[in-house]
């Protein structure tokens, strides 16, 4: 796998697409299946090296389960404690045809089979099992897409060691289709307004129920032609707009009301990592220091096996 390979949102968009509508509907799972945390992260899904998995799920007989979506082979793909599996292929293949595929499977390995419904935080929304339109999966542009989330990852993962108040882990949210990590300052935020399509408003505000500054990596639409980076910060500080980050093709974008920075710029780099290392710790030093949060939260390098290391 290339790091860092090319995007090319226009180009790619239609298996960009068929890959969102398909981690939306394993994404169904951990939604019913295990227990509500804060934030929603229960139903994140893990960047892994062949594509996106769910954290392991509960069935019959103390068996645990897990769906994910595998980018190499374009396929969903279940496997279970007791070494059962199946896989879906998705070329040329609608959500309706998956969505029945899946249903089946889990129900010949008595799994659980809550995966009815629809997606969420997209507009018009067509419900799984009505959405008959044929869906384009080109392998080539699966294996770039996953590659830029794999490099994002990592570095995202660097990002997030060097906080020490609560954060999340580096995750994709398969609602909007982005992995994030996000830092909290510990204190209250106002109620937030909600208005996400098809997602329900206390879903919202669970999320951002607490001071945020969020970081993530989107490999094109809501509001984006291009893959991109971006932090935001919920609340969002009195004018963070005029305030300048790094690197230099980082910038405000008024629509979205975060800094973004496309993912080319820093796949073209001389030092991608540090190109997004810098984005993102600009990024949340201007956020930080307009919503004073402490300035003893974070720490200047990772600290690899510390203190584990000496055990």
């Amino acid at each position: 796998m290339t790091p860092w390979p090319a995007l090319d949102y226009v180009a790619d968009r239609h298996t960009i697409e068929t890959c969102h509508m398909m981690l939306q509907l394993i994404g169904k799972l951990p939604t019913r299946l295990l227990p509500w945390e804060n934030h929603g992260w229960h139903v994140a899904l893990r960047v892994v090296p062949r594509g996106f998995v769910t954290r392991p799920m509960p069935a019959e007989d103390g068996r645990q389960f897990t769906a994910g979506l595998d980018m190499r082979e374009g396929a969903i793909v279940v496997e279970c404690s007791d070494s059962s599996r199946f896989a879906i292929s998705l070329a040329g293949r609608s959500v309706a045809a998956v969505h029945c595929d899946l249903a089946d499977g889990l129900d010949r390995l008595a799994l659980p089979a809550p995966v009815h419904g629809g997606p969420n935080e997209i507009e018009a929304a067509i419900p799984f099992a009505r959405d008959t339109m044929e869906r384009e999966w080109n392998a080539d542009a699966a294996r770039r897409l996953h590659g830029a989330f794999i490099s994002a990852d990592g570095v995202f993962t660097t990002f997030r060691s060097l906080f020490l108040g609560k954060s999340s882990p580096s995750h994709l949210f398969w609602g909007a289709f982005d992995i994030a990590v996000t830092r909290f300052s510990g204190r209250r935020a106002p109620v937030h307004p909600g208005g996400f399509p098809n997602l329900p408003d206390a879903v919202t505000r669970d999320a951002y129920s607490h001071e945020v500054i969020s970081a993530g990596f989107c490999p094109g639409g809501n509001g984006m032609t291009e893959a991109a980076f971006y932090t935001y910060a919920y609340p969002s500080p009195a004018g963070i707009a005029a305030t300048t980050v790094r690197p230099a093709h980082a910038r405000w974008h008024e629509g979205l009301g975060e800094f973004v920075l496309p993912y080319a710029a820093v796949a073209t780099s001389n030092d991608p990592a540090e190109a997004l290392m810098a984005f993102l710790q600009s990024t949340y030093g201007a956020c930080a220091e307009m919503l004073d949060w402490p300035a003893d939260l974070t720490i200047s390098a990772p600290a690899i096996g510390s203190p584990a290391q000496e055990v």
